[in-house]
């Protein structure tokens, strides 16, 4: 659906259908927040907006009342909780997700959203909540022509917020990203990835651009994207994108996780968990989406993308559990889980930017483990950071974004121990799984940046980067509003 922004509603009575999203307050005769939707309706929509409202039970994430028309034109209201709790956003971005998802909107007309909010820094999770509900992805046949959908936010006062070009184009590269997520595997294989990376990277001004690909890839020591992807048909890589001033304070950099499809590898998974691996990618996809929109900020630090892709199949040349692998950082892994791949692909990616780039500050971005899920949940992805000031930044970010996050410890001494390997520094998956294995699987990465003295945050996203079978976009928004918090610090 091509989406608009208005800067009032006039147009409104003219669309198919109408959704008005507002707190709870804002509905019947004394509304705390009516002036919005009276300023910007016509009398007859406003009035019936409003009753419509009274009506609606929100619950804890919203609720839609009964669809009424008028002259042909359908009219919902969604009706939110008036209070949030401590650990989600003031911006209700998750019941705004539930309300638009819920409604039932004609594809090829013309639709409208009334977005009733509390401040103006709440438009960018709320336009991100709205466009996560409606992904763009289809192999549907027989799917309609795409409709329209014009979007005007405003205060309770019947302020007009405008959604600034900043704005736009984050909620723009997340729906790329979900897209990129729903893509079937073998028509997303790392080529293509790569290919369709490199057609955002050429787009945009002053970024320079350089791929190892294959054997390249051992000549620049990277010898865990290598043996990840060595024996798929399409080949593993890294691609490495940079911009900005060299002498810039700070240089940050994003590594993605871009498993395009996992089986497991020698270890294979069993049927009922190999099927949505194609999400396995999903980091990779937040990381061009966010690096993409900063360098349109222009912020001031230097910035790099690391792009680690390969996919995890299986062959005569597979990477089989007992190998040793050396890894960029100089030390080795002895394996005893190939389905324990993903770290593999940071670790080497996230050396790269520390000792070859020299970022001083590194994000990675990865469908890591399960355990996150278990850990934090569908909504928040789990963070871990060997820097205050950088968990800080990604949990902050969380909030006004609406890509929610939530801190998981980091202790190297506690974990390290589960990695112990007789014959190699470490090994690849951990000896206990019940000791905090989301914490463990970041601490594997960080252990590659011993040595370096990069700051450094990890964003476990498996679970909210794909719920419902279908690729969220989450951690564009997250990652741009951290790395413009951290470009300060």
């Amino acid at each position: 659906m091509h989406f608009a922004f208005a800067t009032d509603g006039r147009t409104f009575p003219r669309k198919d259908h109408l959704l008005v999203i507002a707190p709870k307050a804002c509905f019947g005769p004394r509304g705390r927040g009516a002036a919005a939707i009276e300023k910007h309706l016509p009398a007859e929509l406003a009035d019936l907006a409003k009753a419509l409202g009274t009506e609606a039970a929100p619950g804890l994430l919203g609720g839609i009342a009964t669809s009424r028309t008028t002259h042909g034109h359908r009219v919902t209201t969604a009706a939110l909780a008036d209070a949030t709790s401590r650990h989600t956003t003031p911006a209700r971005a998750e019941a705004i997700r539930r309300v638009v998802a819920a409604t039932s909107w004609k594809h090829d007309g013309d639709n409208a959203v009334l977005l009733v909010l509390d401040e103006r820094e709440h438009v960018l999770p709320a336009v991100n909540a709205v466009a996560r509900a409606l992904p763009t992805f289809t192999r549907k046949t027989g799917a309609k022509a795409a409709g329209s959908l014009t979007i005007l936010c405003a205060l309770r006062n019947g302020t007009t917020v405008r959604v600034d070009a900043a704005t736009i184009d984050v909620v723009r590269r997340a729906r790329e990203a979900a897209e990129l997520v729903d893509t079937p595997p073998t028509e997303l294989d790392p080529d293509e990835l790569a290919r369709r990376a490199k057609a955002v990277l050429r787009s945009l001004r002053g970024v320079t651009t350089r791929e190892f690909t294959g054997p390249a890839l051992l000549k620049q020591k990277l010898g865990g994207i290598h043996a990840v992807g060595r024996c798929a048909r399409s080949a593993p890589r890294l691609v490495v994108a940079t911009c900005g001033p060299r002498g810039a304070r700070r240089h940050v950099a994003l590594v993605g996780k871009g498993v395009t499809y996992d089986t497991g590898g020698l270890h294979l998974k069993a049927r009922g968990n190999m099927e949505t691996m194609k999400a396995d990618m999903g980091g990779a996809a937040a990381t061009l989406g966010a690096f993409a929109a900063l360098v349109a900020r222009r912020p001031r630090c230097r910035l790099s993308l690391l792009l680690c892709l390969a996919e995890n199949a299986i062959g005569p040349a597979a990477y089989k559990p007992d190998d040793v692998l050396v890894m960029h950082s100089g030390k080795t892994v002895e394996i005893n889980n190939t389905d324990a791949e993903g770290r593999l692909l940071l670790a080497d990616g996230c050396s790269y930017a520390a000792r070859v780039l020299g970022a001083d500050t590194i994000l990675d971005a990865a469908t890591l483990t399960g355990a996150q899920a278990v850990a934090t949940g569908d909504l928040h992805a789990a963070v871990v950071s060997n820097d205050a000031d950088v968990e800080r930044a990604l949990l902050d970010a969380g909030r006004a974004s609406g890509d929610l996050t939530w801190p998981l410890p980091f202790a190297p001494e506690f974990y390290r121990a589960e990695f112990a390997s007789p014959i190699a520094d470490m090994r690849n998956s951990v000896k206990n799984r019940n000791n905090a294995q989301a914490s463990c699987a970041a601490e594997f990465v960080h252990w590659h940046l011993e040595g370096t003295k990069a700051r450094w945050g990890h964003v476990d996203l498996a679970a909210p980067a794909f719920r419902g079978d279908r690729g969220t976009g989450f951690g564009v928004a997250l990652l741009v509003e951290a790395v413009l918090r951290l470009a300060q610090t």
